[in-house]
């Protein structure tokens, strides 16, 4: 028997104007005379952004949902260069603080980040590379302020191919030793849909005793011939096995046959029901990311179709049983 948790992206489409992204962009800040001014409208964006983060975690406890995606917008410029010695963490510590108390007072409750496409590790240029660790810095401190551990809270993929697969994983691995142990420490790592396989990935997570996420639907989109996820599952686990959270997977259904990569608006039960029949038993409790379109409602709908399987035993609003 598994324990197995539901979690969705960022934001709800039930919670009306509830959005933790709202932004600013560089653009309209430059244009802002009064430089005071524009810095006190972006602290009065991220306040809101940190404000209907909390609406949200209220949302989902009232469903009984304890696994959320943190959105990486909360604090719009945060590491733009032209910002350089902004004090964000400070402008927002009381709504960072009010966060904290709410996941204090509901331990059971998980969050992480999967930050944008540009944070990539195996860059060549020096420039994306300090940019990226710019950014992981960012989200490394506001999980501190909201009084989360950092540890393996922060989904990356590779990156980019850059002609040279194999090359780009041994730049990887040249780059990881540019980052902090403290930042290693926040990073886990998931295979993509387009250029890293679950092998490619796996080979990252054990080199450098990373945990790794697996995406059931960019394994689909993205193997070759001879690799088998299940023979490569004990292994995945076992890149879980010195940390405090439990296995984390992303579970999305293909748009159409012809936009196979893109991610539909639910996710097909049946798809899901095909991973979860051979990994039940495999580990106690496992953390399923949802991404979907209809991020809230997408959850609630597989919850839905999910009791109709006779394996399946309800736990609550946002988990199951499968025996």
């Amino acid at each position: 028997m598994t324990l197995v948790r539901l979690g969705y992206v960022a934001m709800s489409v039930h919670l009306e104007n509830a959005s933790p992204s709202k932004t600013m962009t560089y653009t309209r800040f430059s244009k802002l005379d009064d430089r005071d001014a524009a810095i006190r409208k972006l602290e009065q964006i991220a306040e809101t952004n940190l404000h209907n983060c909390l609406r949200l975690f209220r949302h989902n406890l009232a469903h009984d949902i304890a696994f959320f995606r943190l959105s990486s917008k909360l604090v719009p410029l945060a590491t733009h260069p032209d910002l350089k010695g902004w004090d964000y963490i400070q402008s927002v510590q009381s709504s960072l603080e009010e966060i904290q108390k709410f996941l204090t007072r509901n331990p059971n409750v998980r969050v992480d980040f999967h930050p944008d496409h540009f944070v990539l590790l195996n860059s060549p240029g020096p420039d994306v590379l300090k940019n990226s660790i710019k950014s992981l810095r960012m989200h490394f401190r506001l999980l501190e302020g909201m009084g989360v551990n950092p540890e393996h809270r922060c989904v990356l993929h590779v990156g980019g191919g850059y002609g040279d697969k194999e090359k780009a994983l041994e730049q990887f691995i040249h780059n990881w030793a540019f980052v902090s142990p403290e930042l290693q420490s926040m990073i886990i790592l998931e295979n993509d849909d387009k250029v890293f396989t679950l092998s490619d990935t796996l080979y990252l997570s054990e080199k450098l005793a990373v945990p790794m996420v697996f995406d059931y639907h960019h394994y689909l989109a993205n193997h070759t011939e001879t690799e088998n996820w299940r023979e490569n599952w004990e292994r995945i686990v076992q890149t879980w096995k010195s940390s405090t959270v439990p296995v984390k997977m992303h579970i999305s259904s293909p748009k159409s046959d012809k936009q196979f990569r893109a991610h539909s608006d639910y996710v097909d039960s049946a798809m899901f029901m095909d991973f979860l029949r051979e990994i039940k038993g495999t580990v106690s409790q496992i953390d399923c990311m949802i991404e979907a379109k209809q991020k809230d409602d997408a959850l609630f709908k597989l919850m839905d179709d999910i009791q109709k399987y006779p394996e399946i035993e309800i736990v609550d609003g946002g988990s199951f049983h499968i025996t």
